[in-house]
């Protein structure tokens, strides 16, 4: 699978390491109120999608970067990928 990075261009997916669901980049204020309960779904509560779905990847093996990658589960097909820092400054995280 090649993995299209935004700076460096194409890239074999074994550079990089699978990471999870994109939603961890919105990680829960452990000062709220119900921080217990809401960490706990941060890190145990996972949906399993079939299609397009947005992950992240650590480009381990090259420039150390973090990517938002949407693909698609049953084809491997990938849609979109962006940086994460982008990702996250848009949804006003980052600052």
């Amino acid at each position: 699978m090649i993995i299209n990075h935004p700076l460096l261009g194409p890239r074999d997916s074994q550079e990089f390491t699978y990471l999870g669901d994109a939603s961890l980049i919105d990680r829960p204020d452990w000062q709220a109120e119900d921080a217990v309960d809401r960490f706990y779904d941060y890190l145990y509560e996972r949906e399993n999608p079939a299609g397009e779905h947005r992950e992240l990847w650590f480009h381990e093996q090259g420039d150390r970067s973090w990517l938002v990658v949407t693909r698609n589960t049953l084809t491997h097909e990938i849609t979109k990928v962006e940086l994460a820092r982008d990702v996250a400054r848009a949804r006003g995280r980052g600052k």
